[in-house]
């Protein structure tokens, strides 16, 4: 049974204005007039008593609203409607009336895509032309002088010839980690189950701490262009090309849900289809990482993060404003329990506990954001270790700023809509569009700033993205295919290879997009799908490090074990979310204050007839996935080192082993050398080795 109102002809892509201008009969004119009571009631109300309205009590299958005589149009559509009828919008209708993106909205998200494929531009063809007539000039000219010094190409391909400065690629480091993922999925996790989640800020800086000491040590004094020729130089070949292989795998994995997230924003703001907006976004992409290198993609995160700032700040101090204040957002939250802290128990498959995030996250972030191959790159790409211990404290602060004020979003999301739930109306479509159904509420009526956010979440995306295709081509290309040759490839070969895995790659992701759509919430989905590669990753790294008695053997069967058992457990738990089979408990929500139609008989059933289910292996917290994979790789090296015996010490070279290991290592007499000259060295030797 459904007492939704008829529909009213409104395009979907048709802006309102079009709608108003029309009024060929009554009903569209009063269907518009609600609209902007609809969109103005919560403000309206919350500026002229700054408490939350009184519901009207409802039957189970009756549609509930709330009148507001005099809405003031604070959120109005239009200025100049005349008093709203009584006839309700209904679901799809009002859905349809918010997507009114106007010119400047797209002029503000042209913009952005326009200055990243300059940017790539500039990096790919002005500077390199640049840089090649001043290695002429140098060398007086002539043939040999054009030509690029061998390993120049890779080295400023993928390094930026190790010469960028502490805070774009601090900048840079932020909006690779923080995907549009993690702006929409971070807020809509806070609205959806609270501020448990939030103490995944403390993990971050726990996780900073140890990479500082542990893992940067190590990396920045090899000055590898690839992390995985470091698993050579410890373990051999096999695990290399292991680690490569599950990097590959997991990036390729993750990618699409990176490129999916920000598409289902601009999909709920604009009407425009999922599968029309990605390939026009992934061609830039790939664009301007393809002839840019690592420079045109760090430059580009540069822009991007200021965007992505600017976005969730403007939806963050609008929609407070909107609302009554900070302290009407705090009420309303504690009062619909958001406010709350993760369980204390020791219960795995408890959601989220406070060993699970501070445990758990704490091992996720560490392979995540610290010692993985996008990081690492990044911090091999400034000229010290002395530069890339800055860049570590300036990006751990920037990180926990931005992820605060995704926190936050999530806080006023809950408070615009604690008495009109728009997941349970299915105002919005999916879960993660409630960011973008807030984002159209409280900064719709301004021009320019819908198109400020969708091009924020954009960014974070095309950051992800260009930072993980660069990625794999250092990868591929230093760990699959030079490896595979039996001369060494000119520097033609590696530009090719460089560019063309970035291509293949790019369109690639574009193909398992429908996928991604079907797979559930975009938080737990991004964490599980990484989890697969990561947790043996992880294992590898640590051991590595900090474990110099373990052969490479023993690490490679702790690797594949690893691997199965965390694929297998991923695979049947997301396989189970999207049946159904798999549910968590959730915090109430309510539909008494809506001013919209709706299918009483959904709403009634996904509120009062949603149950957890019995919970069993598969319930294990998303954010314990990484930490088992690295766990049962650890275990499980260790105990087939029982079998395969131990490395030898005295063959170990202590720079593959993190400072405060090294103690166990047999006394050997080194020569000191300041590590600044080594450096220097060592960048003077892959600049100017003749070809």
């Amino acid at each position: 049974m459904s007492t939704t109102a008829d529909p009213v002809a409104l395009g979907v892509n048709s802006p309102v204005e079009e709608a108003l201008l029309a009024k060929t009969t009554t009903t569209v004119a009063n269907a518009i007039a609600k609209t902007v009571a609809v969109i103005s009631s919560t403000v309206s109300s919350s500026f002229t008593t700054g408490a939350t309205p009184t519901p009207t009590p409802t039957s189970p299958f009756t549609s509930t609203s709330t009148t507001t005589n005099t809405p003031t149009p604070i959120q109005s559509l239009t200025p100049t409607l005349e008093d709203a009828g009584e006839e309700k919008l209904s679901v799809k209708d009002l859905s349809q009336a918010l997507q009114h993106f106007g010119i400047v909205d797209y002029l503000v998200f042209i913009a952005m895509l326009a200055v990243c494929a300059v940017i790539g531009f500039y990096f790919g063809f002005i500077e390199k032309k640049q840089k090649e007539q001043k290695l002429a000039d140098k060398d007086g000219g002539g043939a040999a002088g054009v030509v690029e010094r061998r390993g120049s190409e890779a080295l400023d391909y993928l390094v930026g010839g190790r010469q960028m400065k502490v805070f774009p690629v601090a900048l840079s480091l932020v909006a690779s980690f923080v995907s549009g993922i993690s702006l929409l999925g971070t807020s809509t996790e806070i609205y959806v189950y609270g501020t448990q989640y939030a103490f995944i800020l403390v993990t971050l800086v726990i996780s900073g701490t140890i990479s500082w000491y542990i893992f940067l040590p190590v990396f920045c004094n090899l000055q590898l262009t690839s992390t995985y020729e470091y698993f050579q130089l410890r373990y051999g070949a096999g695990i290399r090309n292991l680690g490569s292989v599950l990097f590959i795998l997991g990036t390729m994995l993750w990618l699409p849900v990176a490129l999916y997230v920000p598409a289902i924003t601009y999909n709920q703001v604009t009407g425009t289809g999922i599968h029309v907006i990605t390939p026009i976004v992934c061609t830039i992409c790939t664009f301007y990482t393809c002839v840019g290198g690592l420079k045109a993609v760090i430059w580009t995160d540069v822009i991007q993060s200021f965007v992505m700032f600017g976005s969730i700040l403007a939806v963050c101090i609008k929609g407070t404003f909107d609302v009554g204040g900070l302290g009407v957002v705090l009420d309303r939250n504690v009062s619909g329990g958001r406010l709350n802290a993760p369980e204390w128990t020791w219960d795995p498959t408890v959601r989220l506990s406070m060993l699970s995030v501070i445990l758990g996250g704490t091992l996720h972030k560490i392979q995540s954001s610290d010692v993985n191959q996008v990081s690492i790159q990044r911090f091999l790409s400034l000229p010290s270790y002395d530069h890339a211990k800055r860049c570590m404290l300036v990006f751990t602060l920037l990180l926990i700023f931005l992820l605060s004020c995704c926190s936050y979003m999530g806080l006023v999301s809950y408070a615009v809509y604690h008495d009109c739930d728009p997941i349970s109306t299915k105002l919005a479509a999916a879960v993660d569009q409630l960011p973008s159904q807030l984002m159209m509420r409280t900064l719709g009526s301004l021009p320019g700033l819908p198109g400020l956010f969708v091009s924020g979440v954009f960014s974070a995306a095309l950051s992800s993205l260009s930072t993980g295709l660069n990625s794999l081509a250092c990868v591929i290309t230093q760990d699959i295919v030079r490896p595979l040759l039996k001369k060494p490839m000119t520097e033609r070969q590696t530009a090719f290879w460089l560019r063309a895995v970035v291509v293949v790659c790019g369109f690639s992701c574009l193909g398992t997009v429908n996928i991604v759509e079907k797979l559930g919430q975009v938080v737990p989905l991004a964490t599980s799908t990484a989890a697969v590669s990561m947790g043996p990753l992880l294992g590898i790294y640590c051991m590595g490090v900090g474990l110099p008695w373990v052969k490479g053997k023993s690490v490679l069967i702790g690797s594949l074990v690893s691997f199965l058992v965390v694929a297998w457990i991923c695979v049947k738990a997301q396989l189970a979310q999207m049946n159904g089979e798999i549910r968590y408990p959730k915090l109430p929500v309510s539909v008494d204050g809506c001013d919209y139609a709706y299918d009483n008989h959904t709403v009634y059933e996904t509120i009062h007839g949603y149950r957890p289910s019995v919970r069993n292996l598969y319930h294990l917290s998303f954010l314990w996935y990484t930490a088992l994979g690295g766990v049962i790789c650890t275990a499980v090296a260790v105990l087939a080192g029982l079998i395969f015996g131990w490395e030898d010490l005295n063959k170990m070279d202590p720079a593959l082993i993190t400072p405060c290991m090294r103690r166990f290592l047999p006394k050997k007499n080194y020569k000191a050398v300041n590590m600044q000259d080594l450096f220097k060295r060592k960048v003077e030797i892959e600049t100017e080795s003749p070809s």
